[in-house]
């Protein structure tokens, strides 16, 4: 039996996997408000003690770098341990992941179904391809394309590179953010918190007022879903305009990644919040930002680019590691 685990800033899923690494059945899937536990051991004690199963092989996607079988979480007060996990589940190995690289072996699980065609492209037999994945935060992958067919998988950390405005209005927006932030990372911009960030700028800086109305769903607790469906309603001009400012950035940088690992075989959004804005980014602002890049413009215009929709693509891709580990 595999053990595979997706760890969110919101939630964590865990779930016991039965199969080979590239045909995966799920067998019980359970989430968890991560907050209110201590750390991953503790979610994987209350899990385990459910289910009277022997654990083979175990692998989790986790939001921060792994250095050292360690993580110290982005969006969470965790530090994860191997080690303390292989002697908690009595294993030789646990696969600490970065969540975006459970993300990135999730994909070759999904079905044409998980997916929302943005452009069709024209993917090339032996280009590599790109994951970036807005949410919580901002996570990126690439994937390696292999001689023999299939893609490896490796991690990235380009979500805190240095954020780069391509016109005037982002320039304004990137002083604006330097008066909050020391470091101003494409995460400020491209995550929950980061359609906030935007939003407030617009507000501050007087481009556009504030309903009353949208304010106070604002102060009930999730400000970035309130400014989306906001938007996506066309209810406030504030909100609309701060959507389209976001989609433009996720566009930019998706089509930064694509140059930089040379995603010919095509581009992939995930995370939490493409599914929901899904309908926003299927209209040209996207597309058009995607493709701005001058001279490779053409290269881009030609890059398959889909939105995932199945929101358990990192467990998976997480089993996926476990069972590979298993072999």
């Amino acid at each position: 039996m595999i053990l595979a685990g997706d760890i969110g800033g919101t939630n964590t899923r865990l779930a016991l996997f039965d199969g080979t690494p590239d045909s995966l059945k799920p067998l019980d899937i359970e989430v968890f408000p991560s907050p209110q536990f201590s750390g991953l051991p503790e979610i994987v004690r209350i899990y385990l003690a459910k289910h009277n199963q022997t654990v083979q092989a175990a692998a989790f996607g986790l939001p921060g770098a792994v250095v050292d079988g360690r993580v110290q979480t982005t969006n969470l007060p965790w530090v994860v341990d191997s080690r303390h996990l292989a002697q908690e589940l009595r294993l030789d190995r646990v696969d600490l992941i970065n969540d975006l690289f459970a993300n990135a072996h999730g994909i070759a699980l999904l079905k044409e179904s998980d997916f929302v065609v943005l452009n069709a492209g024209t993917p090339s037999p032996t280009g590599n391809r790109a994951l970036i994945s807005a949410g919580t935060g901002l996570g990126e992958a690439g994937l390696l394309a292999e001689a023999g067919g299939g893609f490896r998988p490796f991690p990235s950390e380009g979500g805190h590179s240095d954020f780069a405005p391509t016109n005037e209005l982002q320039i304004e927006l990137l002083r604006y953010l330097f008066g909050r932030f020391e470091h101003v990372s494409y995460e400020r911009v491209l995550s929950g918190p980061g359609l906030h960030n935007i939003y407030e700028f617009l507000r501050d800086t007087k481009r556009a007022q504030e309903p009353a109305g949208l304010a106070e769903e604002i102060k009930k607790g999730d400000p970035s879903a309130a400014i989306a469906q906001s938007a996506l309603a066309g209810s406030a001009a504030i909100a609309v305009q701060a959507l389209d400012i976001f989609v433009s950035i996720y566009a930019a940088e998706a089509g930064n990644l694509t140059l930089k690992v040379v995603a010919t075989s095509g581009a992939f959004l995930g995370g939490g919040i493409a599914p929901k804005i899904v309908a926003k980014l299927q209209g040209p602002t996207f597309m058009n930002a995607f493709t701005a890049k001058g001279r490779f413009h053409s290269l881009l215009s030609n890059v398959p680019v889909k939105v995932i929709t199945n929101d358990k693509t990192a467990l998976f891709g997480a089993g996926r590691v476990a069972a590979m580990s298993a072999r």
